[in-house]
C-alpha cells in the first residue's frame, strides 16, 4: 500500500470541497490534499447552463442513486441525481443561487449551534460572492470569487407570470437573497458571462496552480483510518489498488448529504449494531449518524401549447433556435446561456406562517418527457416545492463494500402536516394559469388534467408524481445533544481530527435552494480549522 502525507486530506471535490481546498491552501505552509471519486469536469453540456437537464442525466458524472421504495408516494423508488465529477452537485445542479430565509438560520442557532444565526453567517455569504448587480446592498458580496447574476434576456413568458402573480394581487420581490425574501420575481444563478459558475470554476481552478495542493481524481474512499479515536488519515481505491493518505492535522468530509454519513458508517462510525450486522468493526458508536436525513418534496402542473414563445424546439421556432445557438457561441448570450427556471415565487400558502413554506418555480418550457437535452415542443411549468419539510427519514449502508450504493431512505410525505401545503400550492397554479395574462397562450393541462379536482384527487396525484429537488441535507447533523453527529464546530463527535463540513450538517433544510448555503458552510469550515476569529456579525439597518 502506497502512501503520502498532507497536513489536511479532503474527501469529496463539490461545492465544499472546492472550497476548503481553495481556502486551506492559500498559505503557501499547509499542504492539502482534495480526492474525489469521479473524474473531470470535461464535458460541454456541463458548461451550457441551458443544457442542465441533459447535464443531470450524464451517467458517467452521476452516482446513479435511488430512494428505496417509498411507501407514502405508492412505492415509487425517487432518483436522487448527485454529481460524481470534479466539482460535484455543483457541476450539475440548477445553478439558482438563492439562500433561504433569514430565519432559517436564527433556528440554527436557538437549536443551540452558537455562531450559526443569520447575522453570524451573513458574512461568510457576502465573502464568497461576486455580485455586481446590487451595487451597495450590504446583503450582497461584490469582490468574492463565486459569480452570481441575473439571467441577461429571459424568455418573455417570466413578464406573463410576474403580470400573473400581480393580478392575484402578490407582491414583487427585488431581491430573494435579501432581509424578505417573499413575492415573486426573477431570481440569480451561478453563471459567470453565460457559463455555469461552478465549486471547479469559481474556488478550485484559482488554486490550481499551488504547489501545497494535490487533487486526486477517480478515487474512491475506502475508509477513514483511525488511530485512538483520532482520524490520522484515508484509505482510497484507484483502480484495484488501494491507497493510504496520511492526514497530519484534520481529515474534512465533504460528502454530502448521501457522501458523508456513508463514509463515516464505512469506518466504523454509527449505530454499532447496524455496523456489526454488516461485519463492520465498530470504532464509535454514533447512532445519529445517517439519521435526519431529509428533503425538499415538489410537484408540478404542466401545460402545453402550440405557441412558440417558450423555449423548445419546434418547426416554428426553428429560425429563432439557429439564431440562438449563434448568439451563444459568438457572444454567451440568448438562451442557452439561461438555466431555464428563471423566475419564481417564494410564498405563503395560507396567512399567519411567520415565514413562506411554498416555492412556486416557473419554467417558460415544457418539462422535457425523454432523455433528449432539449424540450421538444412548447409549454409552460409550475412546480410547488415543500420549503420545510417536517419527515425525516435515513441513510444506512447495503453492505460493506465501499462500492455498493448506500439505502436512502427519506421517508418522503411521512410527517401527515407535510402534503397540505403541496395541495394549497398546486391550487394556486390553476388560479395562475387562468389569469387573463395566460389567456393568448391557449395552453392545455397535460398533467395532471382538469378531471384532477378536490383535496383527495390532489393527494393522489402528488403520491404518483412527486419527487424531491435534489436538496439532500441533515445526515450529519449539527447539534449539541445525543441526536448531533457533529459539534456546531463541525468536529465529529468523540472523533479528534475528523470535521464532516457540507449539507449533512444542516439541522433542518432552509427554505430556498442548497449551493449558495453549502458555500457559506465550506467558507466558516475553513476559519475554524485555521483557527481564524469570525468575522463580526452583520447587522444591516
Amino acid at each position: 500500500m502506497t502512501a503520502e502525507a498532507f497536513d489536511y486530506v479532503i474527501v469529496g471535490a463539490g461545492t465544499a470541497g472546492c472550497v476548503l481546498a481553495n481556502r486551506l491552501s492559500e498559505d503557501s505552509r499547509n499542504s492539502v490534499c482534495l480526492i474525489e471519486a469521479g473524474a473531470k469536469d470535461s464535458h460541454p453540456f456541463i458548461r451550457v447552463p441551458a443544457l442542465v437537464g441533459a447535464a443531470l442525466t450524464l451517467p458517467q458524472y452521476s452516482w446513479g442513486l435511488e430512494t428505496v421504495p417509498q411507501p407514502h408516494l405508492n412505492g415509487r423508488r425517487i432518483p436522487i441525481p448527485r454529481g460524481r465529477v470534479l466539482g460535484g452537485s455543483s457541476s450539475v445542479n440548477g445553478m439558482v443561487y438563492f439562500r433561504g430565509h433569514p430565519k432559517d438560520y436564527d433556528d440554527w442557532a436557538a437549536e443551540g449551534n452558537r455562531g450559526w444565526g443569520w447575522a453570524d453567517v451573513l458574512p461568510y455569504f457576502l465573502r464568497s460572492e461576486n455580485n455586481t448587480e446590487y451595487a451597495g446592498s450590504p446583503y450582497h458580496g461584490h469582490d468574492g470569487p463565486m459569480a452570481v447574476s441575473s439571467i441577461r434576456g429571459p424568455n418573455p413568458l417570466n413578464r406573463v407570470f410576474a403580470d400573473a402573480m400581480q393580478s392575484l394581487q402578490f407582491r414583487h420581490c427585488d431581491d430573494f437573497n435579501g432581509p424578505t425574501p417573499e413575492g415573486y420575481g426573477l431570481r440569480q444563478g451561478a453563471i459567470r458571462d453565460g457559463r455555469r459558475e461552478s465549486g471547479v470554476t469559481a474556488f478550485l481552478k484559482p488554486a490550481a496552480h499551488r504547489p501545497n495542493l494535490k487533487v486526486m481524481t477517480e478515487a474512491t474512499l475506502a475508509r477513514i483510518a483511525l488511530a485512538d479515536r483520532r482520524a490520522t488519515g484515508v484509505d482510497v481505491l484507484i483502480g484495484n489498488e488501494t491507497q493510504h493518505i496520511a492526514a497530519r492535522r484534520e481529515v474534512i468530509l465533504c460528502g454530502g448529504a448521501v457522501g458523508s454519513p456513508q463514509m463515516l458508517l464505512l469506518s466504523g462510525i454509527g449505530d454499532g449494531a447496524a455496523l456489526q450486522q454488516l461485519g463492520i468493526a465498530v470504532q464509535h458508536h454514533l447512532p445519529a449518524v445517517g439519521r435526519n436525513y431529509h428533503d425538499h418534496i415538489a410537484a408540478n402542473v404542466q401545460m402545453w401549447t402550440t405557441n412558440s414563445q417558450s423555449y423548445g424546439i419546434s418547426l416554428e421556432a426553428l429560425p429563432r433556435g439557429a439564431w440562438n445557438v449563434l448568439q451563444y457561441l459568438l457572444a454567451r448570450r440568448g438562451p442557452f446561456a439561461s438555466n431555464v427556471f428563471e423566475s419564481h415565487a417564494i410564498l405563503r400558502s395560507v396567512p399567519g406562517l411567520d415565514r413562506p413554506d411554498i416555492q412556486v418555480v416557473f419554467q417558460p418550457a415544457r418539462r422535457n418527457q425523454n432523455m433528449f437535452p432539449l424540450p421538444l415542443g412548447h409549454g409552460f411549468v409550475l412546480s410547488i416545492v415543500l420549503l420545510h419539510p417536517k419527515s425525516r427519514g435515513t441513510l444506512t449502508l447495503a453492505s460493506a463494500d465501499p462500492r455498493a450504493k448506500p439505502l436512502v431512505d427519506p421517508a418522503l410525505l411521512s410527517a401527515p402536516d407535510d402534503i397540505e401545503p403541496l395541495v394549497r400550492g398546486l391550487k394556486l397554479t390553476r388560479r395562475v394559469f387562468a389569469t387573463p395574462a395566460f389567456a393568448p397562450y391557449r395552453a392545455t393541462e397535460f398533467l395532471p388534467g382538469v378531471s384532477v379536482d378536490g383535496d383527495d384527487a390532489w393527494k393522489d396525484y402528488i403520491r404518483a408524481t412527486a419527487a424531491t429537488v435534489h436538496h439532500p441535507a441533515g445526515s450529519c447533523r449539527m447539534g449539541t445533544g445525543d441526536d448531533a453527529v457533529v459539534t456546531p464546530e463541525l468536529k465529529v463527535r468523540g472523533i479528534d481530527g475528523l470535521r464532516v463540513a457540507d449539507a449533512s450538517i444542516f439541522p433542518k433544510l432552509m427554505g430556498g435552494n442548497t449551493n449558495a448555503p453549502v458555500v457559506m458552510v465550506a467558507e466558516k469550515a475553513a476559519d475554524m480549522i485555521l483557527g481564524k476569529a469570525p468575522p463580526a456579525p452583520l447587522h444591516p439597518a
